[in-house]
């Protein structure tokens, strides 16, 4: 074989080689880049007030017409508005419902940590306050009692709708039209005690406004009962559960009216903190 024939047969190699994986990476990477430069947008936008598009363009150091590209993105989310007569871009309503979601989460959290310490002190059981995540609670706060030292850690683990008795005081004062989406679905069982037809379940969330409190008996775990009251904003609407839970051989028949009321009291007194009822 001459050299030359040596030298095509290595650049016909070469140039067969596959490239979807440098492609996929560049790919990648340059999805990154445009979350970042989303991000910037949206900080060169808090410090300014408003800013037009050749301005953000020229803080990013990119072409108007990627700027011009973001700005849509997050125009059609909602996260930056268009002053029409001015051209010019200011933050939408999009970032302040992201903002008050969080601070809501971040407020029940600080106001929480006197009442679930408070409960658990004194019934001796673990405490968490639950929020509503999509369809499931997840548990954004806990204190554990005296009793409960080998309690699991529930801390943003995130829970049935349906199978916990912070799930039921959520889901029963859901909007009816979202409550019956979830219900139409099919509900996982846990256990032998969890509730899964429909019919049931609305009658034990009807049982949830009527009394004020949630009741789940070995319906998620084996063992494990719990009580749980909701938590409302200063305009009424339930944004929150507190609950406190424990083994069956605590919070027995016997012991779960006590718990119960204890646990609406709680619920009350963390609203008094969330502004409700002033």
């Amino acid at each position: 074989m001459t050299r030359t024939q040596k030298q095509s047969d290595r650049t016909e190699e070469t140039t067969q080689k596959p490239r979807a994986p440098e492609r996929h990476g560049r790919g990648a990477a340059s999805a990154v880049q445009s979350v970042d430069r989303a991000v910037s947008v949206l900080e060169i936008l808090a410090r300014h007030g408003e800013a037009g598009v050749t301005e953000i363009a020229e803080a990013l150091d990119v072409h108007k017409s990627t700027a011009f590209r973001l700005l849509g993105v997050l125009e059609n989310r909602g996260l930056v508005a268009q002053a029409k007569d001015r051209g010019k871009y200011y933050l939408g309503a999009g970032v302040l419902r992201l903002a008050g979601a969080a601070a809501v989460r971040l407020d029940i959290s600080q106001e929480g940590v006197p009442v679930c310490r408070e409960v658990a002190d004194e019934l001796g059981e673990t405490v968490n306050i639950a929020v509503l995540d999509d369809d499931a609670a997840v548990n954004i706060m806990q204190a554990r009692g005296t009793a409960s030292v080998t309690a699991q850690n529930w801390l943003g683990r995130r829970t049935p709708l349906h199978a916990t008795s912070s799930g039921k005081v959520l889901l029963a004062h859901m909007p009816p039209t979202l409550r019956e989406g979830l219900l139409a679905r099919s509900l996982p069982r846990f256990t032998d005690r969890t509730v899964t037809g429909a019919g049931m379940l609305r009658a034990e969330l009807e049982a949830v406004i009527e009394q004020g409190y949630g009741v789940t008996i070995e319906e998620l775990e084996l063992g494990l009962a719990a009580v749980a009251a909701p938590v409302r904003a200063h305009d009424g609407k339930v944004i929150a559960a507190i609950s406190v839970s424990g083994p069956v051989y605590r919070l027995n028949p016997d012991r779960l009216p006590e718990v119960a009321k204890r646990t609406v009291a709680a619920g009350a007194e963390l609203s008094r903190r969330m502004g409700y009822g002033f």
